[in-house]
């Protein structure tokens, strides 16, 4: 492996929502992986907008690009895939598809404040398994409970706009203990974190200081037992 005069010791950031060309990010997966690398990133997993027009050619090229990479990079890439804007009775379906296809992490888009998307999907991507429920928006008591329930993790994020609701998320999902992870749902090289900006971040949404650790750890297990079934 060629780490490049990069410090691994000092890879910290774990980032598992990101976009790269395959969607509407702005960079190709290599260049993407390289500069999150840089940042001081351990791990980045690429989630691109996935429906049913396009789920069968973003799924595999990104896993074939990871595939190819995955021995000359210093950190740990993971194919994935972002389920947006799907009607919630097809969510279930389609992450099943995504999983078929080669993503190791599959990402629902959450109920955010930020964009009209359809009432019922917060509970069609719990109820269909997904890993991580992207900025939930103001989620519900009983989607909380059925979060927790099922093991699905919410999102606290990074993202402009989609980041007003990180205080509600924050608040419900610890008072019910349902685990979080931070990411930056990042679409261009500026919209990559340190960890530090990260435990900003976190601190802003009103996460205690002893609590943040354990959002970091929550991430770091989910990377972790995606490599076990490797």
């Amino acid at each position: 492996m060629n780490s490049d005069r990069i410090n691994i010791a000092k890879h910290e950031m774990i980032d598992l929502h990101t976009h790269s060309i395959f969607s509407d990010g702005e960079l190709i997966p290599a260049e993407l992986i390289r500069r999150a690398a840089v940042m001081g990133y351990r791990a980045i997993a690429i989630t691109d907008h996935v429906d049913q027009s396009n789920i069968d050619i973003v799924v595999p090229r990104i896993a074939k690009a990871i595939k190819a990479l995955k021995d000359f990079i210093p950190i740990t890439a993971i194919p994935g895939a972002e389920i947006t804007h799907v009607p919630p009775a097809l969510i279930p379906s389609l992450i099943k598809e995504a999983r078929q296809l080669g993503a190791k992490i599959v990402v629902v888009h959450g109920e955010t404040i930020a964009e009209p998307v359809a009432e019922g999907t917060n509970r069609a991507a719990i109820e269909g398994g997904a890993d991580i429920l992207a900025h939930p928006g103001i989620i519900s008591t009983d989607d909380l409970l059925f979060a927790k329930e099922k093991g699905i993790v919410l999102e606290i994020t990074a993202r402009k706009g989609h980041s007003l609701s990180n205080g509600h998320v924050a608040k419900e999902a610890i008072k019910f203990g349902v685990p979080i992870v931070i990411n930056t749902d990042s679409h261009s090289p500026d919209d990559l974190i340190t960890k530090e900006s990260a435990q900003r971040i976190l601190r802003g949404a009103g996460i205690d200081e002893n609590l943040i650790e354990a959002v970091f750890e929550t991430s770091k297990s989910i990377v972790e037992k995606i490599l076990r079934r490797e």
